[in-house]
């Protein structure tokens, strides 16, 4: 297990939590290797080299364009912006090669809905691919919400799709919980008067440095996430 220098122990959880929400990419799915992928393609058309692995696993919760401004630092962001679509062309072809989830994460959501609790998903990743990812691992038949980046106009860090998320859930925000691995997941989260979790098995956990952004625990497995739900 990381260390990690937590600024709080984790609070306690009232009872009558119903729901746990979670982030996809770095916190349910490890798909930094097939985006790195796409952005190798990416780069070799545009006839250049690709960033770094390591330092695009660490951004990959910051999302494509996050992506794209690592390997393109040179261009504008209009620029940048213009490549998206490509990127996310090649990405769709391959999006499920070597992405699964992190370990102890089927067990944990087994343990979710053995203790009778719902879960869903609720992400800034584009409808569509989201919509693959979730049908291609079997979740969809599980999942009490899906929420994706272009489901409303808004998106994290603005707490509208949390809040659409618990509605789908069928809980109040103040029954639920949300987990990420983002600064952006926890600012949500709290905006949307949700417990938040932040967790160290995903991408910025790398760094052994997660700041916690004020998160209700910093966590450092799903089996430690269990335990804090009291399943």
């Amino acid at each position: 297990m990381t260390t990690l220098n937590h600024s709080q122990s984790p609070r306690a959880l009232p009872e009558g939590i119903r729901a746990v929400l979670f982030d996809l990419d770095g916190t349910l799915l490890d798909t930094a290797a097939d985006l790195y992928a796409a952005l190798q393609a990416l780069c070799a058309e545009q006839g250049r080299p690709a960033p770094d692995a390591r330092a695009v696993r660490q951004r990959v919760s910051a999302g494509a364009l996050a992506l794209l401004a690592l390997a393109f630092p040179d261009l504008d962001e209009a620029a940048q912006k213009a490549l998206l679509p490509r990127y996310l062309e090649l990405y769709r072809t391959n999006l499920l090669s070597v992405t699964r989830p992190f370990a102890g994460i089927e067990a944990l959501l087994e343990r979710i809905e053995q203790n009778g609790l719902r879960w869903g998903i609720v992400t800034n990743k584009a409808g569509f691919l989201t919509e693959a990812i979730v049908d291609g691992l079997g979740w969809r038949p599980r999942l009490s919400a899906l929420v994706a980046g272009d489901t409303l106009p808004v998106k994290k860090p603005d707490p509208g799709t949390l809040l659409l998320g618990c509605e789908q859930a069928g809980v109040t925000p103040a029954a639920a919980v949300y987990v990420g691995d983002d600064t952006r997941d926890v600012a949500a989260g709290g905006a949307a008067g949700m417990y938040t979790v932040a967790v160290n098995w995903g991408y910025l956990g790398d760094t052994g440095e997660l700041p916690g952004w004020g998160a209700d625990a910093v966590l450092d497995t799903p089996l430690d996430l269990a335990e804090w739900l009291g399943l």
